[in-house]
């Protein structure tokens, strides 16, 4: 009966002592953030670890998620990374076809002039100031790369 009690005690305790040689989840924190790329956030709960943050694209994600679950530890991965959206490049009208809008787009202000080079816009003449949104609303949508305006306001 002793012999049961002791035996079953030591059972016990090298349970316990071999419970606890598992890695902390500040240990796996530490270890999986030091591999993973800048902007990612890692989390870990009882072995669990959640990515969070923003990367350049899909690879980057895969590979977050694959680096996370290669770490000594790791029982799960949920991979909540985002991706970058792509930015768009700006377009810029050409001269031509940005001199035929413009002159399409001033014709109902008589007392406005504008010329355009390399994309810029210049404006001239004189405008009531309640027509000035309007008339900037129309030149804006025409993609110039600038609006110079040097009209005078009445």
């Amino acid at each position: 009966m002793k012999t049961t009690k002791l035996m079953m005690s030591a059972v016990m305790a090298a349970t316990l002592f071999l419970a606890s040689c598992g890695p902390k989840d500040a240990d796996i924190q530490a270890a999986v953030q030091a591999k993973e790329a800048s902007g990612i956030t890692v989390a870990v709960t009882k072995g669990a670890v959640t990515l969070t943050g923003e990367v350049a694209d899909d690879s980057a994600k895969t590979t977050a998620e694959q680096v996370a679950k290669a770490e000594k530890g790791v029982k799960s991965v949920t991979n909540d990374l985002t991706v970058k959206p792509a930015v768009a490049p700006v377009v810029i009208a050409e001269d031509t076809v940005l001199q035929k809008n413009v002159a399409d787009a001033i014709k109902d202000f008589p007392t406005v002039k504008a010329d355009v080079k390399d994309g810029v816009v210049t404006l001239t003449g004189a405008l009531k100031k309640a027509s000035l949104i309007t008339l900037m609303q129309h030149l804006s949508a025409l993609k110039p790369k600038k609006i110079d305006n040097k009209l005078t306001i009445k």
